[in-house]
């Protein structure tokens, strides 16, 4: 059977997270193109070796462009910070390597158009990390919409709320710094939203917004993992240089109509990532706090039986299910990662580009910066205009 073999860039939150879905593939879809695991790459020598072993990967290294460079890898996952996407998908491009990046492509529009043409140009499989187009519920959603069940759409109502930095103390970790992260819940947590709404509504024509930063300043870290970090002893303050909330509204080129929230201020929320959509035959309903469930209404029902139904998405009959357990039994967040894998492994098994890619990280990245445009001119912007 054909493999894949993989160096990954990161270890950390992300890193648990792809490097648990290639371990799941060949278990639960054995049928697919398998990835090897063979390099692991980051900064810290002790971390990156626990890493390593806990993992599952056959060696590891500090330098990713000694990994670019190694004739025994195939495909780089880039799950590193932000900062980091372009120069390593750009070496990887140059070096004919397949690119599976996490979200948001890059810190700039710009940049992230230039990761595309070189991908496009050196003829590379890419692929951008937005898991949660892979959970069955959402999948079921898509076939709805695409079928026409809901008929036109009107309305999609899309959020993403937080509330894991609510505490002024919570120290400045990377994700709350421009320079590394690009933007803060807008760009980390917006982009899911953005990408849900192009992958079910279709593209945005416009968009008007507003954001706030709430806390202003925090505890400098001494040391970062994942989404969590260690403050320092002292009282020494570093500024906080993204937005920890927007909000903004928009016009789908189809003629429906949008509103994006995305949140870390939400008391009570962990990961309320749930969107609403109206048609003229009915609307559906998600959160991804209940990931197996979709609320589906239909305007022909019966009169004396309307309302939404609660559909589990985990009978065989839904997309990855017939895969995992019996009907009934339900999936969580790891997942909708071993999904994308396997869409990435199909892809290239079948040579051809797996979706979402590139063009779809570019697509996202147009939204964000109309979005941040609009709020600096205080006017709607089209996407045109970028």
């Amino acid at each position: 059977m054909a493999k894949v073999r993989v160096g990954m860039v990161g270890y950390k939150f992300m890193g648990k997270a792809h490097s648990n879905a290639y371990r799941a593939l060949p278990m639960f879809f054995p049928g697919s193109v398998q990835p090897e695991m063979k390099a692991i790459c980051g900064r810290d020598p002790v971390g990156l070796e626990t890493a390593r072993a806990q993992f599952g990967w056959e060696n590891a290294v500090t330098d990713w462009k000694e990994l670019v460079r190694r004739d025994d890898i195939d495909l780089i996952d880039i799950n590193a910070p932000s900062d980091a996407h372009k120069d390593i998908a750009l070496a990887a491009a140059e070096a004919g390597k397949h690119i599976f990046c996490e979200k948001p492509l890059a810190l700039t529009l710009e940049d992230s158009r230039e990761m595309l043409a070189a991908a496009e140009k050196a003829g590379v499989k890419h692929m951008v990390g937005f898991n949660y187009r892979f959970a069955p519920a959402v999948q079921l959603a898509k076939k709805l919409i695409s079928e026409g069940r809901l008929g036109k759409i009107y309305h999609f109502r899309g959020v993403f709320l937080q509330d894991w930095i609510i505490d002024p103390s919570f120290p400045l970790v990377w994700r709350l710094q421009k320079e590394i992260a690009g933007s803060g819940s807008h760009g980390d947590l917006g982009a899911h939203v953005i990408d849900m709404a192009r992958f079910l509504v279709g593209e945005f024509d416009e968009v008007i917004g507003m954001n706030d930063t709430f806390v202003k300043q925090r505890p400098i870290a001494s040391a970062m993992t994942g989404l969590s970090a260690k403050g320092g002893a002292g009282e020494e303050l570093g500024d906080v240089t993204v937005d920890d909330a927007t909000v903004f509204l928009a016009r789908f080129e189809n003629g429906a109509m949008g509103s994006i929230e995305a949140t870390r201020f939400a008391a009570g929320h962990r990961c309320t990532n749930a969107f609403e959509i109206n048609g003229s035959k009915g609307s559906i309903k998600f959160d991804f706090e209940r990931m197996n469930e979709l609320q589906v209404y239909f305007t022909d029902d019966a009169e004396d039986v309307q309302g939404f139904r609660r559909v589990l998405a985990t009978d065989g009959a839904h997309a990855y299910m017939d895969a995992w357990w019996p009907a009934g039994h339900t999936i969580g967040y790891e997942h909708t990662f071993t999904h994308e894998v396997l869409e990435l492994m199909t892809a290239i098994g079948e040579d051809r580009q797996p979706v979402p890619n590139f063009v779809d990280g570019v697509k996202c990245q147009e939204v964000l910066e109309a979005v941040d445009r609009s709020i600096a001119e205080r006017r709607w912007v089209s996407i045109s205009e970028l």
